[in-house]
């Protein structure tokens, strides 16, 4: 009987760990998005993109387009995987926002394309379909390279780390563009709270999940970053007229 009583305990408390892992991947899956949901909010409501770094939109796109790759090599959680899938339409996302906007403020004065290869002009372009295209030619670009040097351990790894690199330079951009105007104002403050909030997360899920250590290094890179933006929230708040939300 109590051996009975027993197997019913662990079948109870594995299941609940189950239910809980599945709810930490979904998190991990989907929570990245929920950061920008407060800046879009704030460009559709003030019809302005100045606040924020259309730059944070290009660090994502190559990151987790390389993390993608990278996946392939040394096949990592695939709830991380998701996640970069998830994350590259949120980024189509908000650029799409931003083009719109620009285009309806008249902003954008000269048209300027990804085909015009005019560096002067990189990441300053006039349509979604330009940013489309980048992310089609890199991504091409990279599935030819990966292609021919997939089963090279340093190259994997290599890619590996340069992805992870890239996403920890995530709110670099940002904190550039503030420091810059002088300004948080436009920026959504919820957004970097959130972007903590996320990055403490998903540091903790990599080290508890045993991931490779690229990613928990990005994770730890990320919190101090969002920390300096924080720090200019402070310091730049009584002139900036910033505002939260």
């Amino acid at each position: 009987m109590d051996t009975d009583i027993d197997l019913d305990i662990e079948g109870v408390t594995e299941s609940s760990w189950s239910i809980i892992s599945l709810l930490a991947s979904c998190l991990m899956v989907f929570g990245g998005v929920v950061p920008y949901i407060p800046q879009y909010q704030e460009i559709q409501r003030t019809s302005n993109t100045d606040g924020f770094s259309t730059r944070v939109c290009l660090v994502l796109l190559v990151a987790n387009i390389l993390r993608i790759f990278f996946w392939f090599g040394k096949q990592f959680e695939i709830t991380l995987l998701l996640q970069s899938l998830v994350m590259i339409l949120t980024m189509l996302a908000m650029l799409h926002l931003c083009c719109s906007v620009q285009t309806a403020s008249r902003i954008v004065t000269k048209q300027h394309h990804f085909t015009d290869f005019d560096l002067r002009y990189f990441w300053s372009w006039s349509h979604t379909e330009d940013y489309l295209l980048f992310c089609f030619s890199f991504t091409v670009l990279c599935a030819f390279i990966t292609f021919l040097f997939l089963d090279t351990v340093l190259f994997v790894e290599t890619l590996g780390l340069l992805a992870v690199l890239i996403e920890a330079m995530l709110g670099v951009p940002q904190l550039i563009q503030n420091f810059q105007n002088r300004s948080t104002q436009g920026m959504s403050i919820k957004m970097v709270l959130l972007w903590m909030a996320g990055d403490i997360y998903k540091t903790a899920y990599f080290i508890i999940k045993e991931t490779p250590a690229q990613f928990w290094l990005c994770g730890i890179m990320q919190i101090c970053i969002d920390i300096a933006i924080l720090l200019q929230v402070f310091f730049y708040g009584q002139g900036a007229h910033v505002k939260y939300g």
